[in-house]
């Protein structure tokens, strides 16, 4: 059954590196592509740092920040995770987006980023993000609500 998890982190990591590899071997850095304008395009872009920027230019940071993630996702998996799908799945997803990530930032040292989101209701230029941040943001929200499901059934247990 883990098989099934494995294979989710493993289609995000693809996903994630054939995204990134198409916008650099297609798209200049800066270069805009329209999808919706003005609400969403794809902007290829580079980021040396953390969300938002942050860090620039820290990638020894990053690596051992993302190896003690990475086990951190793994034991977590394994030792607390098993018969708990929604645990699992937000674990793996995690997983898939810290390794896109990841690889990124190994293998050039910065990470591509290519989806330009502007919110209407609030005229918000999102900041420019790709298929593994999204994934680390969906595995956040997953374990949000797992945590929230798992705290109302321990309460009716104890109830």
């Amino acid at each position: 059954m883990f098989i099934i998890y494995y294979g989710i982190a493993l289609l995000i990591v693809v996903l994630d590196q054939w995204t990134k590899w198409l916008v650099v071997k297609n798209m200049e850095l800066g270069e805009r592509i329209s999808v919706m304008d003005p609400y969403l395009g794809w902007l290829s872009h580079r980021n040396r740092g953390a969300a938002w920027g942050m860090l620039e230019g820290q990638m020894w940071l990053f690596a051992i920040i993302t190896v003690a993630v990475v086990a951190g996702i793994l034991w977590y998996f394994h030792k607390h995770a098993t018969g708990k799908p929604l645990f699992q799945l937000s674990l793996m997803v995690l997983l898939g987006g810290a390794i896109g990530n990841f690889i990124d930032r190994m293998l050039r040292g910065e990470v591509v980023d290519f989806v330009d989101v502007l919110i209407p209701v609030i005229n918000y230029d999102f900041p420019i993000f790709n298929v593994a941040d999204a994934a680390l943001t969906v595995g956040v929200v997953l374990m949000i609500i797992f945590i929230i499901i798992d705290e109302k059934q321990e309460k009716k247990k104890v109830s």
